[in-house]
């Protein structure tokens, strides 16, 4: 284990109640209601355009693309708005500052880069990693493996000939795992989102991050 990468909602920040809200609020002005088991069911692995375009189509709504963009923006406005509100997953804080002297670290996310960006720096924990990679950063979101890829890219600056398989990812949604695991990185999933009988294809499934030492991710890495 050479390099740690985390997804972002979902496993550092508990944030996705937040994206139901924007997202619910954008489509609203296109007159399309969402509820919140209708989000976590179809949306929340996807990107704000993928997620607006997927909503669009299930309720029978034109979804050419300069709609679509046109309400990414107000989710994302709506977004930045609720910032404030965003807290930490238990233990995520603690992991982080943990791994960093030792690791170099990445974010490969669904969500933007800029709003990754401000969280961390809001959470004090923006210089502890090396690579942020947003959905805007890259030309495939997930389950594509480019986001988990170009993170390992930028990476290789701290870790010379850094490969994927020298790479640990924490996900939480079965899109994620697959993305990771198609880049060739061990997964360790997290069941905040799902339930680990439906993280099964990750290496491994844990329940939480608090409490997880460096020493007990090299021992998972290693099995």
């Amino acid at each position: 284990m050479r390099a740690v990468i985390f997804d972002f909602d979902g496993v550092l920040v508990d944030s996705e109640g937040l994206h139901f809200r924007a997202q619910r609020d954008a489509l609203l002005t296109a007159g399309v209601a969402i509820e919140k088991d209708e989000y976590y069911r179809h949306y929340l692995a996807f990107d704000d355009r993928g997620a607006i375009r997927i909503a669009l189509e299930r309720h029978g709504q034109p979804s050419d693309r300069d709609r679509v963009e046109a309400l990414a923006q107000i989710k994302a406005r709506r977004y930045a708005d609720l910032l404030p509100e965003v807290p930490f997953f238990a233990g995520a804080r603690e992991l982080v500052r943990a791994l960093a002297p030792r690791h170099p670290l990445g974010v490969a996310s669904g969500a933007l880069h800029r709003e990754i960006d401000a969280i961390l720096t809001a959470g004090g924990l923006r210089d502890a990693f090396t690579a942020i990679v947003g959905a805007d950063d890259v030309g495939h979101t997930k389950p594509h493996p480019e986001p988990y890829l170009t993170a390992m890219t930028r990476l290789e600056a701290r870790a010379p000939g850094l490969r994927a398989a020298e790479c640990l990812v924490f996900e939480d949604s079965v899109p994620g795992i697959a993305s990771a695991r198609a880049a060739g990185m061990k997964v360790v999933a997290i069941t905040n989102s799902y339930p680990a009988a439906k993280l099964a294809t990750a290496h491994r499934v844990v329940d939480s991050l608090e409490g997880l030492t460096p020493a007990e991710l090299k021992s998972m890495f290693a099995g």
